[in-house]
């Protein structure tokens, strides 16, 4: 059984869905702890609710990087991670954190990677690019996390299509009913071994 730390910003849905499916015993891990770069988030009602650890760690809150860095993963050793799952974390992951976990970072993005990602393209900001854009077809991305904002290993996409009349906010919408879906799917395969990341590239086995 994998033990999974989070990491989230916001309301915390994509978590919420994968704790479900881990306590319906659809994947087999547990989310051992809760981490945010805000101090009271909504998705830490979610966490502690289950009886989930909550930690708001911040850089602002050390006087250097290193100190940041080594709390950072004295949290993750202390809870046993073997997988990290990034649910709308809006901060980059320190390098030293991506090298240790390298092939075992997560993360979702609300559009089709390479398209509309990078440095500030998040939330509603990825829709209204998406529409202006004029495309027709847009969806969701799970890949791992590298050095770079949303720049690793592609795992799995999930299309949506863009209609006519479509705003931020219900474009938004149908995105989000296929992260719900995508997300908990390549959780499960990871927790289950069937995903691996061997020379910067995914493989996948049955």
């Amino acid at each position: 059984m994998k033990n999974i730390a989070v990491f989230a910003s916001g309301r915390g849905s994509n978590f919420s869905t994968i704790l479900g499916k881990i306590q319906a015993g659809e994947i087999a891990a547990r989310v051992t702890c809760l981490i945010s770069d805000r101090a009271q988030p909504p998705v830490f009602d979610i966490a502690r609710e289950a009886g989930i650890p909550t930690y708001w760690i911040s850089r602002k809150h050390f006087a250097n990087p290193d100190d940041y860095v080594n709390f950072l993963l004295g949290v993750l050793s202390q809870h046993a991670v073997d997988l990290i799952v990034l649910a709308g974390y809006l901060k980059m992951i320190p390098i030293p954190v991506v090298q240790k976990y390298r092939g075992a970072i997560l993360n979702i993005h609300p559009a089709l990677l390479p398209n509309f990602g990078g440095h500030g393209l998040y939330g509603s900001k990825v829709h209204e690019a998406v529409l202006a854009s004029g495309v027709k077809t847009t969806g969701a991305t799970v890949h791992f996390v590298d050095e770079h904002y949303d720049t690793g290993p592609i795992i799995k996409q999930e299309q949506v299509a863009v209609l006519e009349h479509d705003t931020p906010e219900s474009l938004a919408h149908r995105v989000l009913e296929a992260e719900h879906r995508l997300y908990p799917e390549v959780v499960r395969a990871f927790c289950e071994g069937k995903i691996k990341l061997i020379d910067h590239k995914v493989q996948w086995s049955l």
